[in-house]
């Protein structure tokens, strides 16, 4: 197993320095996935709206968001694979748990990676090794950027601070080339102007292919 990770590529990455600054960035992946918690209990009728991110309603959605969140929480873990990752594309949500508990337990176990300097490691993935500060660097705008989408779809307020959203758009920038973009590339769609005296957030969403002005259909 261990020859065959070490076979595995390493994808570049070049994370901005607080990403590798173990007292900073646990309140970073607080402050967005405490806001998170906040807005994925949805309710059973808000499940079929549609959402800012193209193809998803918020069901379907929420299905991706803590899939992967459970993904990036055991990768973060366990850098070397050395246990069984969970399939983000399987994850289904049971009727006994709270999808804010998953966001709970996911932030836990990247603060306990923080503090074990994943960050200084090679962190496998599922076909490439990624360097830890840029795992965290993609996970933070990630879900910063979904944060986002579930609230405006589900009709509640979202807010992030300009210490996470900034260096989650400057790793974002250097990662999301152009033809990474469009519903095939599994990044963003076509960016979308914003004005120049925009927030951080505002930007950041504009980078990621949303319309900051977005509503749910009728």
């Amino acid at each position: 197993m261990s020859n065959e990770i070490n076979d595995l590529p390493v994808f570049p990455t070049a994370a901005p320095l607080v990403f590798c600054d173990p007292d900073t960035v646990p309140g970073l992946f607080s402050d967005v996935l405490h806001r998170l918690a906040e807005i994925v209990d949805v309710e059973q009728n808000q499940l079929d709206r549609s959402t800012p991110c193209t193809g998803f309603n918020v069901g379907e959605l929420r299905a991706h968001v803590l899939g992967w969140l459970g993904f990036f929480a055991s990768a973060l873990s366990d850098p070397a694979a050395t246990t069984v990752r969970p399939d983000p594309e399987a994850f289904a949500l049971d009727a006994q748990t709270q999808a804010s508990e998953i966001v709970e337990r996911s932030l836990d176990q990247i603060r306990q990676a923080i503090t074990a300097d994943v960050a200084a490691q090679l962190v496998t993935m599922s076909s490439s090794r990624m360097a830890g500060d840029g795992v965290l660097a993609m996970a933070l705008g990630e879900y910063i950027i979904h944060g986002w989408d579930l609230a405006t779809a589900t009709g509640r307020p979202y807010d992030a601070p300009t210490a996470a959203v900034n260096p989650a758009h400057e790793f974002l920038k250097s990662m999301v080339a152009p033809d990474y973009r469009g519903p095939d590339s599994g990044f963003f769609d076509a960016e979308v102007a914003v004005p120049e005296n925009a927030s951080p957030l505002v930007k950041l969403l504009g980078f990621a292919g949303r319309d900051p002005q977005w509503v749910p259909r009728a």
